[in-house]
């Protein structure tokens, strides 16, 4: 039998990530994880994301097409990857004076729930409808590499409800200089000219699905009733996307996978 990895075809996880808007979602995720002021330190004090912010979006790519398409093998490499910077990575948030480290339980749920939730509402905002029942699986399917990178499962959310109520639990948030300089990278990353306007388009999607706070807190700019216009432009580009683009090399390989482990199938019901 061939390895479909930790998720395989039949999940929400793979449908999901198979999309283009995915990189919206990204982008939202990290405006508003950025808000944490620790872990917005860690970032500042542990990586380079100023000057090669286009080698940080690879890697966290890198690492969702390898926990989620990947082989077994493949993923737990991903997340043993990441566990061991994460033990690397400690110090003080100079706003708070507050001590962090990556390996804190409240900072790994911190991120998993903002990519989680962010996830989500892009693909519903830009992508397809999505039932309740298929977002909480998706949660619940999500919180396998959440523990594979060492989030205590007693913490990891299992239905949308439980990712509402811990967002709303959060306090603390805030714009430091560092957050404003990711704004910045974020916006306005280094790349030619001539592909800005088309930059402009994820990045505009991103802020629309913002939270309202998170747009007051950066100060961003945005008009009532903008959203629709936005929604129906992106979601308009996304499925084009989807027809006409490859798909990205792990997830050809993913289904691969997929369609030698059916011709075994096959084979052993025939005989």
């Amino acid at each position: 039998m061939a390895d479909v990895g930790i998720f395989g075809p039949d999940s929400v996880v793979w449908r999901l990530h198979a999309d283009p808007v995915m990189l919206v979602g990204g982008l939202r995720a990290l405006l508003v994880q950025g808000l944490e002021p620790r872990a917005m330190a860690a970032v500042d004090q542990h990586s380079r994301f100023r000057e090669d912010p286009w080698g940080r979006l690879a890697r966290t790519t890198e690492f969702v097409l390898s926990t989620t398409y990947g082989d077994t093998a493949r993923a737990e490499a991903a997340a043993a990857r990441v566990r061991a910077v994460h033990e690397r990575i400690h110090g003080v948030d100079p706003v708070t004076g507050r001590e962090y480290r990556a390996t804190d339980a409240d900072l790994l749920l911190w991120i998993h729930a903002v990519e989680v939730e962010s996830f989500l509402l892009a693909y519903r905002s830009f992508a397809g409808q999505l039932s309740r029942d298929d977002g909480d699986r998706y949660v619940r399917e999500m919180g396998r590499v959440a523990e594979m990178v060492e989030l205590p499962s007693a913490m990891v959310p299992r239905s949308e409800g439980d990712l509402r109520d811990y967002l709303r639990s959060v306090r603390g948030l805030q714009v430091t200089p560092a957050a404003r300089d990711g704004l910045r990278v974020i916006l306005f990353p280094p790349m030619q000219l001539a592909y800005r306007p088309l930059w402009a388009i994820p990045t505009t999607a991103a802020i629309a699905i913002l939270p309202g706070y998170a747009r007051r807190m950066y100060r961003l700019p945005w008009i009532p009733g903008a959203a629709i216009p936005v929604r129906a432009g992106v979601f308009a580009l996304s499925r084009a996307l989807n027809v006409l683009r490859p798909s990205p090399p792990p997830i050809r390989e993913a289904w691969e996978r997929v369609s030698i482990a059916s011709g075994a199938d096959e084979g052993h019901g025939a005989g």
